[in-house]
């Protein structure tokens, strides 16, 4: 089965009336489509009382691909309020709970920084990262391309599969090192993770800085037919040897993912049952 949503559900315009409250934007969201990525847990350890809300928000076949804290990740070098990585991974942990007594967890993804290159030391970080999660289905997004360079991408892809790592499949700006190649690849048998941030070379590259919001420009970019007729191709390959893949649009500084998504969904002739009831307009 295909599942297609979108990354956070509070930016997508397009899909909501002008009516419709910042609180109740997750319940519109989950009447277009059947899964969403949480990433306000990539910035903070989210409170139990959010993840209880959420999941109450959504139907009950709802899911939810939930972004491990930056902390976890290495994107923030050191933390203030956990005395090591241990207790840093039992906080998270703790704060995916609701998501897993409702069955509407489907993986935590990890995305790890550009400056995290393919290392002996940091291949037993995910070895340590895998231990700590245990049975929690973990999806690996990298963000240097060492990791695929020719001398290591089989040792990579025979890594994942051995630890059991979800491979989080990036469609992204081919610029340097700081990203990856298509590697249209399953790792695991029951899940594959894509995640379509766009092409937009000039807005990844753009430097950081306190006049223009990076973000702003990062994920500005509209896939046309021709590549999403690429990726249907591509998805409905993966599908042959994975029983579930979850496609994620990223694309959104412009606003763009969810007509993309929604494009995507109509190449693929799918029709979801089981979402939420959707509201009414005026007329």
């Amino acid at each position: 089965m295909i599942y297609i949503g979108l990354t956070g559900w509070g930016d997508h315009d397009s899909l909501y009336t002008d009516d419709v409250k910042a609180r109740d934007k997750l319940s519109e969201y989950s009447s277009h489509f059947p899964v969403v990525e949480v990433d306000a847990t990539f910035y903070a350890i989210q409170p139990i009382r959010n993840a209880k809300k959420w999941v109450k928000d959504t139907p009950d076949t709802f899911r939810f691909v939930v972004k491990a804290f930056q902390g976890m990740t290495k994107h923030q070098r050191s933390d203030e309020f956990f005395e090591g990585y241990e207790e840093m991974f039992e906080a998270f942990l703790a704060s995916i709970k609701p998501y897993q007594d409702a069955n509407k967890l489907t993986m935590v993804l990890f995305q790890f920084p550009p400056w995290f290159d393919c290392t002996r030391e940091n291949v037993q970080y995910l070895r340590f990262c895998k231990k700590m999660m245990g049975d929690i289905p973990i999806a690996l997004e990298f963000r240097n391309q060492t990791w695929f360079h020719d001398k290591y991408r089989e040792s990579t892809i025979s890594f994942m599969k051995e630890y059991g790592w979800i491979h989080g499949i990036a469609d992204e700006p081919q610029a340097g090192n700081g990203s990856i190649p298509i590697v249209p690849v399953v790792t695991h048998p029951n899940l594959t993770l894509v995640r379509m941030h766009g092409r937009n070379v000039h807005g990844w590259t753009k430097p950081k800085n306190k006049e223009t919001n990076w973000r702003d420009v990062r994920y500005l970019y509209n896939y046309n037919q021709g590549e999403l007729l690429e990726w249907k191709e591509r998805v409905l390959e993966l599908a042959k040897d994975s029983k579930e893949i979850i496609v994620l649009f990223n694309n959104n500084s412009g606003g763009d993912a969810a007509n993309n998504a929604k494009q995507f969904q109509e190449m693929l002739g799918i029709e979801y049952e089981g979402l939420a009831p959707r509201q009414l307009g005026l007329f």
